[in-house]
């Protein structure tokens, strides 16, 4: 699940970037229907994938709320990208 949600996260944020760049104008307005239909689908996808993710950790609001607030900040993917490779050091099984 976390490593699902690893991908998610960062295809999530660029496909974020990618909305920016329409509205600086760096990418052609011709392709604002189908960047938002997908940006919108990977959003709600992160939303509920947070949720699930936040579930199964055991997390609280705490943690729960800023990984979700990182959804609306651009290039806060980086950060729940290192958030999340943290973590996933702190529930490997330790060798025997």
């Amino acid at each position: 699940m976390l490593s699902a949600f690893r991908v998610l996260s960062i295809v999530e944020g660029l496909s974020f970037l990618l909305i920016l760049s329409v509205t600086i104008g760096w990418i052609s307005r011709v392709y604002v229907f189908p960047l938002g239909i997908s940006h919108g689908l990977l959003f709600v996808l992160y939303l509920i994938g947070s949720m699930m993710l936040a579930h199964q950790r055991r997390w609280g609001l705490g943690i729960w709320l800023p990984l979700f607030l990182a959804s609306v900040i651009p290039l806060a993917f980086i950060a729940v990208e290192l958030f999340l490779r943290r973590s996933a050091g702190e529930h490997q099984p330790e060798p025997q």
